[in-house]
């Protein structure tokens, strides 16, 4: 018999419905999904999975296939967007691993005032994520000026390179206008703020070079609202791309106590 652990999606409450939904989903490595409760009428929504996978040891090593976290990553996403659309979830970060339900329910169970308190908080509210690039090769360049006759091979080089950074510092204070406009349309709207890393290297896969990655939480019934004042927030700043995602599950919001991994 293959040696199980427990993987763990996110924290919600229970109530009548639930155990039936999540027995319809599939979970990762195609795992049946099922509810771990604990005490104040909260659960884990997790799923057993080998051991061989998830725990430390194979887990690091696994994590380095970047085709098996992928579809991890989908399968966790999966499950967690399917609860989000029947109540309030909190996303536990992706593998989030422990010994068995036993071990799972005592950390929950450690926890609750603040998964309690957290699901107050967040209920009714939906997560957008914001992220603003620059492309200065997508913005017109002012026109350049001809040479000068007296002015060097060299000289010319440098002064067509100053044109170029000029160019570009212009995008870049375009973006920071953009960026400004967003931040008054999260005043606006939202009820909290995230800011990420800018994504670089691989997981930059969007065109231009990406200077902002913020994430909002927004009431449900503001979110449209919310995502037009963002979209208009590059109107006429060529060179700049505003991209908007969501609405999702409040995955940067959900900040859970530290994890025992199996």
């Amino acid at each position: 018999m293959t040696d199980l652990v427990t993987y763990v999606y996110g924290v919600t409450r229970a109530d009548d419905t639930l155990p039936e939904r999540v027995a319809a989903l599939e979970g990762v490595v195609g795992a049946p999904v099922h509810l771990v409760s604990g005490g104040d009428g909260l659960v884990l929504v997790a799923s057993s999975v080998p051991a061989e996978d998830f725990r430390e040891e194979a887990l690091r090593r696994r994590l380095e296939d970047l085709d098996w976290l992928s579809a991890v990553a989908r399968a966790h996403h999966g499950v967690v967007e399917a609860v989000a659309a029947h109540t309030t979830v909190l996303p536990l970060r992706l593998a989030t691993v422990y010994l068995d339900d036993t071990r799972a329910r005592e950390v929950l169970d450690s926890g609750r005032e603040f998964f309690a308190d957290r699901l107050t908080r967040l209920a009714g509210q939906v997560e957008w994520g914001v992220k603003v690039y620059v492309d200065p090769s997508a913005a017109p360049e002012a026109p350049t000026e001809p040479a000068k006759a007296e002015l060097s091979p060299g000289r010319s080089y440098l002064r067509g390179r100053r044109q170029q950074q000029q160019h570009r510092d212009t995008v870049h204070q375009s973006a920071q206008r953009a960026a400004e406009g967003i931040e008054a349309a999260g005043r606006a709207y939202a009820t909290e703020r995230a800011r990420h890393r800018v994504q670089q290297g691989t997981l930059a896969e969007a065109a231009g070079e990406n200077v902002m990655n913020d994430a909002y939480l927004v009431p449900l019934e503001r979110g449209e609202e919310f995502r037009a004042e963002v979209a208009r927030a590059a109107d006429g700043l060529a060179g700049v791309r505003v991209e908007i995602t969501g609405p999702w599950a409040p995955y940067s919001f959900a900040m859970a106590p530290e994890e025992t991994e199996a």
